[in-house]
């Protein structure tokens, strides 16, 4: 289906594929942001940027863009659509969709009509989206069609607060279409908009954003206008912007607060946000062909890269393989030297232009040709991954954030980056350890509370400092290392402490494992749940010489063989009380559907623990256990 907003006009592109760029002429950062102070601000001063582009979106007809003076019609005609309704200032409006052009339209139409957003990620249950429009009180909630709108409707009689559904695509019982909406903004003053922003305060509440639930029911964080754009502010000053209009590939879930900032650093500078097509078996695909400046992305979008690179390595003759390993061992002695800008002799500079020529160059492509620069978070991600990546010329910058502080605390320095650290504190924010090694932040992009809850908001937040729930350790210059959870902390039943996290993030990291779960808790050793990768099982059972039915490869010897090599790899990088003594294969994945996984794609560990206990039991049960 063609996603266009109704009454602006758009370009459309030949390419059914989304196009990269022309390089523009670029003008400092310092002259291309709004200096805004509140969303609402920002959205209205974008729209003199005329007819540079702000919105790439793919359809069957080709690509569509959506200029910056469409996209600030859009947003005043939503907003009048809204205040039409009788939308209040200060009132709550949902946004449940998937990350697309309309997600972003909506939103910018919210902030300009002085409400507050409360994103929904839109694989939540019609119970999850009850529990989030419950909380927060909206009295509007923008869904992306007729099944999101079914999802409402079965939870409808218990939001009394809810008066109002709008259907992005389509048409659905008992809701309003968005080109109804829009019509309803012929009903208002024009002047309305600019009297509301005018209204809204940086120290007003801006969005609602609920954490992942990892540890139960999701709670709201409170996030001010001035929070976000503080958080804008610290990372904009670290993204080297001034020699590039950044273009961003956007399909991490808007609902999460790292993709709604990143959205809004492209916006207040002016560049461009390309949006996926729906299809996440497209995403590497798209990325090539959009040729970010920046990517976003979780460690399973890395996981997934370093995957398939190594599973072509392998299936390649015994000189392509040999020739992968030196040109990678090149880029490992070669990249931390062309960053800090030491000099190198004619025959060290001719090896790397060899290696990335021949293989290298190969690797960096999977992200286009103009990228400046990736980050990761929203999840740890290991250490060897980065320094692969590194190696082959892309360099990945760890970050550390939270929810409750907008994702912003920590982030790797461009020319200085420290693999295994996820960085220094951001400017303007400071980290400190406790005695007991929690990692506590504090500055202006720290919420103010969570929503309905000033219980669980005393327990995270003492004088301003933000209390993480993490564990970690800090450097004599500044580099922040996190080991763990305090919640996740395994105690063995002799006493010894270790995180789960890290072998976690190993067993990922191979060709064959999807998800592994740690478990051990007075416990004499650690054991681990396994779940195999399904793009990966057919060449899987191959490898093993089986059939292809995952139920049956998962009692199965030789599978259990052939991943006991990638366990035994793994173990190898840690102590004897962090290694995994036994582990067992699931015969499925991990799913949040079934409530095992947040929306983030991280283990629900205590639901997990709980639902598979046999499991886990059995694994002690093993002869010789």
């Amino acid at each position: 289906m063609t996603r266009r907003p109704r009454d602006v006009t758009v370009n459309v592109m030949s390419s059914p594929a989304i196009a990269s760029p022309d390089p523009p002429t670029v003008r400092p950062v310092s002259e291309r942001i709004t200096g805004a102070t509140t969303l609402g601000r920002l959205v209205l001063s974008t729209q003199e940027r005329g007819e540079e582009v702000a919105l790439r979106s793919p359809s069957p007809e080709g690509e569509v863009r959506v200029t910056y003076a469409e996209l600030g019609e859009s947003s005043r005609e939503l907003a009048l659509g809204l205040i039409a309704l009788g939308i209040e200032l200060g009132d709550v409006v949902a946004i449940l969709s998937s990350t697309r052009a309309e997600w972003t339209m909506c939103e910018l139409g919210a902030v300009c009509a002085g409400t507050v957003v409360a994103p929904i990620y839109d694989t939540n249950s019609p119970e999850e989206c009850a529990h989030v429009l419950a909380d927060s009180g909206a009295r509007l909630v923008f869904c992306e069609d007729a099944r999101q709108v079914a999802k409402i409707t079965a939870v409808a009689s218990r939001l009394p607060r809810l008066e109002y559904v709008v259907v992005i695509d389509g048409s659905a019982p008992q809701a309003i279409t968005i080109s109804e909406l829009r019509e309803r903004a012929r009903e208002v003053d024009p002047g309305a908009v600019e009297e509301r922003v005018a209204a809204v305060d940086p120290s007003d509440t801006a969005t609602l954003v609920y954490t992942s639930g990892t540890t139960g029911p999701p709670k709201g964080c409170v996030l001010s206008h001035a929070n976000l754009l503080a958080a804008t502010s610290m990372y904009r000053s670290q993204l080297e912007l001034d020699e590039v209009q950044p273009l961003i590939y956007m399909f991490l879930p808007l609902a999460h607060v790292l993709a709604r900032l990143a959205q809004i650093v492209v916006l207040d500078v002016g560049g461009a946000l390309a949006y996926w097509s729906g299809d996440s078996t497209k995403v590497l695909e798209e990325v090539a062909a959009v040729a970010p400046t920046h990517f976003v992305a979780v460690p399973r979008i890395y996981e997934k890269l370093h995957t398939g690179v190594l599973a072509t390595v392998e299936s390649g003759a015994l000189p392509a393989r040999l020739l992968f390993a030196w040109a990678l061992e090149v880029g490992r002695r070669t990249r931390p030297a062309c960053r800090l800008g030491h000099p190198m002799s004619r025959l060290r500079r001719a090896r790397l232009r060899l290696a990335d020529r021949l293989v290298l160059g190969k690797v960096q492509r999977l992200f286009g040709d103009r990228l400046q620069m990736a980050l990761v978070g929203a999840a740890p991600i290991d250490r060897e991954l980065l320094e692969f990546f590194d190696a082959c010329g892309v360099t990945v910058l760890e970050g550390y954030g939270m929810t409750e502080s907008c994702a912003a605390a920590t982030l790797n320095p461009p020319h200085a980056p420290r693999f295994g650290s996820v960085g220094r504190a951001l400017p303007n924010c400071e980290v400190m350890i406790t005695g007991d090694g929690e990692i506590l932040m504090r500055g202006p992009q720290v919420f103010a509370g969570y929503n309905n809850d000033p219980e669980a908001t005393s327990e995270v937040l003492q004088d301003g400092w933000l209390a993480s729930g993490d564990l970690g350790e800090l450097s004599d210059d500044g580099y922040l290392t996190v080991t763990g959870r305090k919640k996740d902390l395994i105690i063995t039943s002799s006493g010894k402490n270790l995180t789960p996290v890290n072998i976690e993030n190993a067993l990922r990291e191979t060709r064959w494992i999807s998800e592994a779960v740690v478990y051990g808790d007075r416990r004499p050793y650690v054991v681990c749940m396994i779940t195999l990768d399904p793009d990966e099982v057919p060449k899987l059972a191959e490898r093993a010489g089986v059939g292809g039915d995952v139920a049956q490869m998962a009692t199965d010897e030789r599978v259990r063989a052939v991943i006991q090599l990638d366990v035994d790899a793994a173990n190898a990088r840690f102590a004897r009380i962090e290694q995994v003594k036994r582990f067992g294969i699931l015969d499925h994945q991990l799913t949040q559907a079934q409530g095992e996984m947040t929306p983030t794609l991280k283990v629900k560990r205590a639901l997990v623990y709980e639902r598979y206990a046999a499991f886990f039991d059995e694994l002690y049960m093993e002869p010789g256990a």
